[in-house]
């Protein structure tokens, strides 16, 4: 494990082992501890009691954060005629099927690709190199719809994505440093919200193990997963 700075290792002399927070003094705390330049990302981790490699227990879904990320998503439609248009008016960055081409040639300068259902079987060719990039358009995700101008406006509105890796763990960004303390809030109640209804039906025992957030570059701050368990 590489061995961490000065400015980490004063952050997290600050906190004491085994200290768990209510959400808002977590993210409070979280704001407390960043120390980078730049305009840090909070993310959280929320460890879950599910089993990633039975497919009824893989905990994936979508959820729009009331108030994004605070990142400027780029978005690509592959789409055609009205579809390009619509797609267009909703603010997309990229449309239309030449870019499928773009792709084949090594570009991916996009965070997130939407297409429509017809269009499928030219973009699926290309799952080799936008699967493991998560670039991939799912219907699961909403990224694979007619509707191209509802997911265009959700995604540019702070829509994101989530899946359960193979450790059980479940990682998504709420926001910026920046972001004040309600808004911040509010993004990580709609974040856990999605994540307790996303419970499988067949898991067994405690699903939610234990919740952290975290700056980019900061320590993690533990939240007390109790607060969520009546809904879990």
């Amino acid at each position: 494990m590489p061995k961490r700075g000065k400015r980490y290792r004063d952050a997290k002399s600050r906190l004491s082992v085994g200290d768990k927070f209510p959400p808002k003094d977590a993210i409070k705390v979280v704001k407390d501890l960043s120390f980078a330049k730049f305009d840090e990302t909070v993310e959280v981790a929320a460890k879950l009691g599910v089993d990633p490699r039975q497919a009824d227990q893989v905990v994936r879904g979508t959820v729009v954060l009331p108030h994004g990320t605070g990142k400027d998503v780029r978005v690509l439609v592959i789409a055609q005629g009205e579809k390009e248009k619509e797609a267009q008016e909703a603010g997309a960055d990229y449309v239309g099927v030449d870019f499928l081409d773009k792709i084949k040639e090594g570009w991916l300068e996009f965070d997130v690709a939407v297409a429509t259902p017809d269009l499928m079987g030219k973009v699926g060719p290309l799952g080799r190199v936008l699967g493991p990039r998560g670039l991939m358009p799912t219907p699961k995700a909403g990224t694979v719809t007619f509707d191209v101008g509802m997911a265009v406006s959700e995604i540019k509105a702070g829509k994101i994505e989530y899946r359960v890796d193979r450790t059980g763990n479940v990682h998504a960004p709420i926001g910026k440093v920046s972001f004040d303390l309600e808004k911040l809030s509010e993004n990580l109640e709609a974040f856990m919200d999605s994540i307790i209804r996303a419970r499988p039906s067949s898991t067994k025992g405690t699903y939610l193990r234990g919740v952290s957030i975290s700056s980019t570059m900061g320590p993690g701050v533990a939240i007390d997963p109790n607060l969520y368990r009546r809904s879990a």
